[in-house]
């Protein structure tokens, strides 16, 4: 990121420097939410009651692990900035590097309990006996997808660490119109109900990861990524 775009959150008129940040993240949460309801409004339209009933119980559940996890990278945007605007950005590159190796941990323990339990939380969250089967289905093929969501995030707080909250809401606003073309296709197309509602969201979260690495690539980052750990 440019040196005036940073300095834009360091001095000037703050609340209006605050306001064009924050709407953008606002957005973005707004549109990471907005997921299952569009699996949910084109399942509603192309398959039966119970894929739909299917859709509606397994994506609060990834709402919910989706906001646990957004809210949690929100430390790194905070380290982040902080060693930033302390003029101290290999502290920030550490810290990355140890939120990386963090949330690496923590998207192998959410994916290792969701993907072989799937069934298990189909009951938990008392969906109906006629759509069990594919909430369990809808349950487990998200959770192969926790990885993708747990990436966006971290890249995303990465961005706003540094001042940049436009890009992680042009991530995922594409992710948002591929899930949409993916819902279409793999629903109406291929009439594969619920799971293939689940398989055009974690394909939408795999390329908004890709789009993500290579907007980030193309920053001129203030610091560099490092394996040394540092506390957030």
């Amino acid at each position: 990121m440019s040196r005036a775009n940073t300095q834009n959150l360091l001095q000037g008129n703050i609340l209006r420097s605050l306001i064009f940040f924050a709407f953008p993240v606002l957005l973005a949460l707004f549109l990471q939410a907005m997921y299952g309801a569009a699996d949910l409004i084109i399942v509603g339209q192309f398959a039966d009651t119970f894929e739909q009933s299917g859709v509606a119980s397994g994506s609060q559940l990834f709402n919910m692990i989706t906001m646990v996890i957004t809210g949690l990278t929100m430390g790194v945007t905070v380290f982040v900035g902080d060693r930033i605007g302390a003029g101290k950005p290999e502290e920030a590159g550490r810290g990355v590097g140890t939120g990386i190796a963090i949330f690496a941990v923590l998207a192998a323990a959410v994916t290792a309990l969701v993907v072989p339990f799937s069934d298990s939380l189909a009951a938990f969250m008392h969906a109906p006996a006629e759509a069990f089967s594919q909430t369990g289905a809808y349950v487990k093929i998200c959770g192969l997808g926790t990885v993708f969501i747990t990436a966006y995030n971290v890249i995303g707080a990465v961005f706003r660490g540094i001042g940049d909250s436009r890009t992680p809401l042009l991530t995922v606003a594409i992710a948002c119109a591929i899930n949409i073309l993916g819902d279409l296709v793999l629903v109406a197309g291929f009439g594969m109900g619920a799971a293939g509602a689940a398989i055009a969201t974690v394909s939408a979260q795999a390329i908004s990861v890709v789009f993500s690495l290579y907007f980030i690539s193309r920053k001129n980052l203030p610091f560099a990524f490092s394996k040394k750990v540092h506390t957030l």
